[in-house]
């Protein structure tokens, strides 16, 4: 979800957040307490945890929250998740990643496989088309009032590896790893960032011209990302 539609689906994940914060908060509190199970409570030395506290405030998920699943998962509790990663094609070839936190494997690949179905799509094997994605760190910034130049010099500073000017908005890129020291370094220097976190950003881009395909790929990734085990939904759909 990236390149030329990246805005586009920031602003419908933002509106979606207002009528459905409480879901989205529970999907960032499982990413945050498997990271502090695997890495501990502190995230000045558990990086994971540092960039989904990064991501949780640029959600709006209030400190308070923030740190009662932390405390929470830090003393056993919070529930034990298993990462899983679905692959596969929507209406029109568009290749679809479906990444999902579950405690209950079979109900997360029933559900998953029954959404491609449904919508006119196939559900592959692993590694059937995470071949057409890469991995970056990707920090959005909104373009108004911004000097391009600077952000540009300012994000090869930081740590930053390239800059794209998307209109109404800036996309830095970063390695994976680095995205979380990037943004709070940008921050520190008066940047405010809508978003930032790795993403798989894909290498080209599928369009859909007929309404009936765009409608049923539309409800497939409304229907995954309604679901309470898929944390994340990458696609190479050209809006």
């Amino acid at each position: 979800m990236s390149g030329h539609s990246k805005w586009n689906n920031i602003k419908h994940k933002k509106e979606k957040t207002d009528a459905q914060k409480a879901k989205v908060f529970t999907k960032i509190g499982k990413e945050i307490a498997v990271a502090v199970k695997e890495g501990g409570p502190d995230p000045t030395s558990n990086s994971k945890l540092r960039d989904l506290i990064i991501k949780a405030k640029a959600n709006n998920v209030p400190n308070d929250n923030i740190d009662r699943i932390i405390k929470k998962a830090a003393g056993g509790d919070g529930g034990n998740y298993d990462e899983i990663v679905y692959e596969g094609y929507g209406i029109g070839g568009v290749a679809v990643i479906v990444e999902t936190l579950t405690d209950n494997r079979n109900r997360t690949s029933a559900d998953v496989r029954h959404y491609f179905d449904k919508f006119g799509g196939n559900m592959g094997t692993s590694g059937c088309v995470s071949f057409m994605f890469d991995t970056k760190g990707v920090i959005v910034i909104e373009a108004e009032d911004i000097d391009e130049d600077k952000l540009f010099e300012d994000s090869l500073e930081c740590g930053a590896d390239d800059l794209s000017n998307e209109g109404e908005v800036f996309e830095i890129y970063t390695e994976p790893s680095a995205v979380g020291s990037v943004a709070e370094a940008l921050e520190k220097l008066g940047y405010t960032y809508v978003s930032a976190e790795a993403e798989k950003v894909p290498q080209n881009y599928v369009t859909l011209e007929d309404d009936e395909q765009i409608t049923k790929m539309r409800k497939l990734l409304d229907a995954l990302e309604d679901n309470d085990d898929v944390q994340n939904v990458w696609h190479n759909w050209e809006e």
